[in-house]
């Protein structure tokens, strides 16, 4: 019965009987609509049946891939600056405010070093909840830290991609953590320690152009959208249908960017074989 129907009968529930049903308690997949608790599909590492992967934040990803759970986040507490003293609709520096206290993130990268079967490893992994993952002079600046602490502690190195690319609010700054985080990446290369690329959805823009694209090894979770400029942008730009599944990871790894896609369930264990076979 509406709500209308049910005050026009003059038939009121007391607030006593109502049951509240907590935010969050339940998942619909977008998919499948498939509904399930939150708590079940959190279990299944946020994937649902239907084999969707739904996007999951840099604590999720350390908390199955780190033994137990348990890491030392590193470098947590860099901030942007605001250089350009940029402005859109709102001022830069009150949009990172906004947005920390919001996501309770200090910028869109989370790093930290832990063991994945017994063997140290430092991930650095992207949250999107932090201005679409954008990347900025944070982002680099953790990046190449964590780099820095791979050469000096021989350890190998994961970078989980999910950005929209570039943060435009930083111009310049933003631009030039494409070369800077390669050339430290070159460096990790040349010290022999692996390099894993693990691409999730969305990964686009200057990310993909740059180190996305880069590791020894890049893989990626099944569906995800990988590209440098979005879908809808290249259709309206040469106003022709794209092919089915354009830019998804299947689509790209059969165009050969990428070496395998893998299921996240399956995720700890693909890696530490790979480290295992690219140890020195």
């Amino acid at each position: 019965m509406s709500w209308f129907s049910r005050i026009a009968k003059g038939i009121i529930t007391p607030s006593s009987d109502k049951k509240e049903v907590k935010e969050g308690l339940w998942y619909k997949c977008p998919e499948c609509k498939k509904i399930v608790t939150s708590q079940d599909h959190a279990k299944n590492f946020w994937v649902c049946e239907c084999g969707f992967h739904e996007r999951i934040s840099a604590k999720d990803y350390f908390s199955f891939l780190f033994d137990d759970g348990k890491y030392s986040e590193l470098f947590a507490n860099i901030v942007s600056a605001d250089p350009l003293q940029f402005v859109d609709t709102k001022k830069y520096v009150d949009r990172l405010k906004s947005t920390m206290k919001s996501t309770g993130l200090k910028d869109a990268l989370m790093t930290a070093v832990g063991p994945i079967e017994n063997q140290p490893v430092v991930i650095a992994a992207m949250d999107f909840k932090f201005i679409g993952g954008s990347m900025g002079a944070v982002v680099g600046e953790k990046i190449a830290r964590s780099v820095d602490l791979c050469l000096e502690k021989k350890l190998p190195l994961i970078i989980i991609s999910r950005s929209g690319g570039a943060r435009m609010m930083e111009g310049g700054y933003s631009l030039m953590q494409l070369a800077k985080i390669s050339a430290k990446l070159t460096l990790l290369s040349d010290a022999k320690l692996p390099y894993i690329s693990l691409v999730t959805d969305p990964t686009t823009g200057g990310v993909t152009a740059s180190f996305a694209m880069l590791g020894d090894l890049n893989i990626a979770e099944p569906g995800a959208l990988v590209g440098f400029a979005g879908p809808r942008v290249i259709k309206e730009t040469i106003g022709k249908d794209l092919p089915p599944g354009f830019q998804s990871a299947e689509f790209v790894m059969e165009k050969g960017f990428l070496d395998f896609i893998v299921h996240r369930k399956d995720m700890k264990q693909k890696i530490s074989q790979v480290f295992r076979l690219l140890a020195p």
